[in-house]
């Protein structure tokens, strides 16, 4: 597991000025989710989100909430967020360095945990998530939306992304389906309240879920 998130970490630092400049892929199906989870969002819910990378998504978001923490593994995606926040002052948000499998959080210290493009950039599901849901409360929301590369072609998660990762072009991925996740998601007890896809332009991987912490 850990040589996994140092590789995740190597990877994203030396990538993280041009993942910063790249413009997103699916903006309508970006911003229907952005539209879906401030519905869910409460003004006095406290949020943290893992994997938050150069925290687009968080500035977009924590204007919705009391209190939003973000965090990442790579510390050159946190510069940029914070950089990001500068120019931005959002009251509440704070951005922090973090390891989503071993958050720095108190158990059952926030409502709501978001984790966007994250899940399948973990080093297994099961112990990850069982880690990654340690602060959200009983009763709190996990949101998330994640790629399911084994939606893709068959050759894509057992030799495009293998030789990707060869040639330094791509991190660890975990090649599952959106069933796989659900199931993964229930066997830490969560609650599947929602499961759904926000693509605009043709077939879409990622798959957005809502869960709910018993």
């Amino acid at each position: 597991m850990q040589a996994t998130l140092n590789a995740q970490t190597t990877f994203w630092n030396r990538l993280a000025r041009k993942y910063a400049a790249d413009p997103i892929a699916d903006m309508g199906g970006y911003a229907a989710t952005l539209k879906r989870v401030r519905g869910l969002l409460r003004p006095e819910y406290e949020v943290l989100e893992i994997g938050c990378g150069t925290g687009t998504t968080a500035l977009n978001l924590a204007g919705a909430t009391r209190r939003y923490v973000a965090s990442d593994l790579a510390p050159e995606m946190v510069a940029i967020a914070r950089e990001k926040l500068a120019a931005q002052p959002t009251q509440g948000l704070q951005f922090e360095v973090a390891d989503a499998t071993a958050p720095h959080a108190q158990p059952k210290a926030f409502d709501v945990l978001l984790a966007f493009n994250t899940l399948h950039l973990l080093p297994d599901l099961d112990t990850s998530l069982a880690q990654a849901l340690r602060p959200l409360r009983p009763g709190g929301l996990f949101i998330s939306k994640t790629a399911c590369v084994g939606e893709m072609h068959p050759l894509v998660g057992w030799l495009g992304i293998p030789l990707a990762r060869l040639l330094g072009k791509a991190p660890p991925v975990l090649v599952f389906k959106a069933p796989a996740l659900v199931a993964a998601l229930e066997r830490q007890g969560l609650r599947i309240e929602a499961v759904e896809r926000h693509g605009t332009q043709g077939k879409d991987i990622r798959v957005f879920i809502v869960a709910r912490k018993p």
